[in-house]
């Protein structure tokens, strides 16, 4: 059904919002709420008691994906059908993850074995590089990775990269370039030889006007340094990339490129060939783990029951959250500073994906879709904008994301972690019986705890699996396509126009706002060139 409000069990849903008691009364009435609403893989347990969701709402939720063909659109996802249907393709990130024996379809074929190949000449490339047999134009070895991407060819890496930064290579620096702001990239350069800097210039298309922009100007960088010579360029580049073509007239050699299909989104693309520069700095070993961490997720993804499927509850808990309680965002908080970049990766995952108005069917939504989405690490963020959380006027649910035991933390540090994680996601759910009214917490506030035994690369795998198949849920249940982003391509189409316009020096036909602001910027360019002469 295009319309998810017309289905009984959500009908039953928002009746039973009226009912839904307070969370401390909750707790207060069920001894047995924290096992009845926690759910446990090896390595992973996550509690859910924390949220105002009863055995009714549950059992109704549970109704709700049944209704809404969870089931079959599973099946079709992990089928290879085009479940992309604005972009008559598959999205088969899973493929990415699975083991060598495995059989996944697209367009009739396993699509398995391409995958290894490109895996193992990733292999390959990478132990070059951390042995020190891989060498620069000049001969000597590579020492800094410079990863320019942008959106899913930036964040999923980065975030990773960060997060197994235990097991970089000693002789090993990553940075990671993503803006068309000048001093991104020159900020990097600056501190960087062109003898011992490899790049990965990480675009599906290889036509990404900010990544290009990006990579033309560090090709120049290197050819300048090298006096033009274009032998240099394939010592110190590489691509992860669909378009053969363009890598090669850029001037990268063909066993520097690691392909991926296009049945690989941008923001699901980490598994894939983007994902060199992690592959790079925390080794294949590493990878592979985080590679099977992911095939995990992806297996209990596809055959556990609604009621004990961590994606399925963690998406339907954020529905009834989103659509029954009004909550608009969602907060994730990692308790760990080498997952600093989490917050964003699941930005770009949740918002890129479900930021839709629109169903498959073509018609408006009836109700809302994703929620905003925002964080920092704790305990930083306690002392940014945990006051909102607590007292703010509005309510946002709290994902705490946490492991009892990481390779860097002493057990002082850890300690304290886990019970400033423990204590705010208490307050949030208690408050206080303070009088004074600027004292006072109301409580009553939802939260979440994903709490892994060990923060390493496995873990790391499952929990982004996790997310991917939150995201894809509450999609099918929405009724949304999940796998496109058409938001994105408007404003970029727009600026390529208005770039046209700067270099010609004559603002087009636009609003007096967007008129008024061109034709300022045209004359102060003017200026400035002017001066310069």
């Amino acid at each position: 059904m295009d319309d998810v409000t017309q289905l009984a069990a959500w009908q039953a849903l928002d009746a039973a919002r009226r009912a839904t008691p307070a969370l401390k009364d909750m707790f207060r009435d069920d001894p047995e709420r924290f096992a009845k609403f926690s759910v446990r893989l090896p390595g992973l347990l996550a509690d859910f008691s924390k949220n105002p969701v009863t055995d009714e709402v549950r059992h109704l939720l549970v109704r709700l994906a049944e209704e809404a063909g969870l089931d079959e659109k599973r099946r079709a996802f992990f089928a290879g059908e085009n479940v992309n249907s604005t972009e008559d393709r598959p999205a088969l990130h899973m493929a990415l993850r699975a083991p060598a024996q495995s059989v996944l379809k697209a367009g009739g074929q396993n699509v398995v074995p391409e995958v290894h190949q490109t895996l193992n000449r990733m292999r390959s490339f990478a132990e070059a590089v951390r042995s020190g047999a891989w060498h620069g134009h000049g001969g000597q070895e590579i020492t800094d990775i410079v990863n320019i991407g942008i959106g899913g060819s930036h964040l999923g890496p980065q975030l990773a990269t960060e997060a197994l930064s235990f097991y970089h290579h000693p002789r090993l620096s990553c940075h990671y370039v993503s803006n068309a702001d000048a001093s991104d990239l020159a900020r990097v350069l600056a501190r960087l030889s062109p003898e011992s800097t490899l790049f990965i210039v990480a675009s599906k298309t290889f036509t990404t006007a900010e990544t290009m922009l990006n990579a033309h100007i560090a090709r120049d960088w290197v050819l300048s340094h090298y006096k033009g010579d274009m032998e240099a360029v394939s010592r110190h580049f590489a691509a992860a990339s669909t378009n053969g073509a363009a890598v090669r007239d850029f001037g990268i050699a063909a066993h520097n490129m690691f392909p991926f299909a296009d049945w690989v989104g941008g923001r699901y693309s980490v598994w894939s060939a983007i994902g060199l520069s992690t592959m790079i700095m925390a080794g294949p070993e590493r990878f592979s783990d985080m590679l099977a961490g992911a095939n995990e997720m992806d297996a209990h993804f596809r055959t556990a029951p609604f009621e004990a499927n961590l994606p399925v509850m963690l998406a339907l808990i954020g529905i009834w959250h989103r659509n029954f309680m009004g909550y608009a965002a969602q907060a994730v908080i990692p308790y760990h500073a080498v997952l600093r970049r989490l917050p964003a990766y699941l930005q770009q995952l949740d918002m890129e994906s479900n930021g839709k108005s629109v169903t498959k069917g073509g018609h408006p939504v009836a109700t809302a879709t994703g929620p905003l989405v925002f964080g920092e690490p704790g305990t930083d963020a306690q002392h940014v904008f945990f006051q909102w959380l607590h007292q703010g006027t509005d309510i946002a649910p709290v994902d705490f994301v946490a492991a009892v035991d990481t390779e860097f933390e002493t057990p002082p540090q850890q300690k304290m972690l886990l019970a400033n994680l423990l204590a705010q996601a208490e307050a949030l759910m208690e408050g206080n019986g303070e009088t004074a009214a600027h004292k006072h917490h109301p409580g009553n506030r939802p939260s979440t705890i994903l709490l892994f035994d060990r923060l390493d690369a496995q873990s790391l795998g499952m929990l982004m699996a996790l997310y991917e198949h939150k995201v894809f849920v509450q999609g099918a249940i929405w009724n949304v396509n999940s796998f496109d982003q058409w938001g994105v391509n408007l404003g970029k189409a727009m600026a390529k126009t208005l770039e046209l316009e700067m270099e010609a020096g004559v603002a087009g036909p636009h609003d007096s706002s967007t008129r008024g602001l061109l034709t300022h910027i045209i004359a102060k360019t003017g200026e400035r060139l002017q001066e310069a002469a």
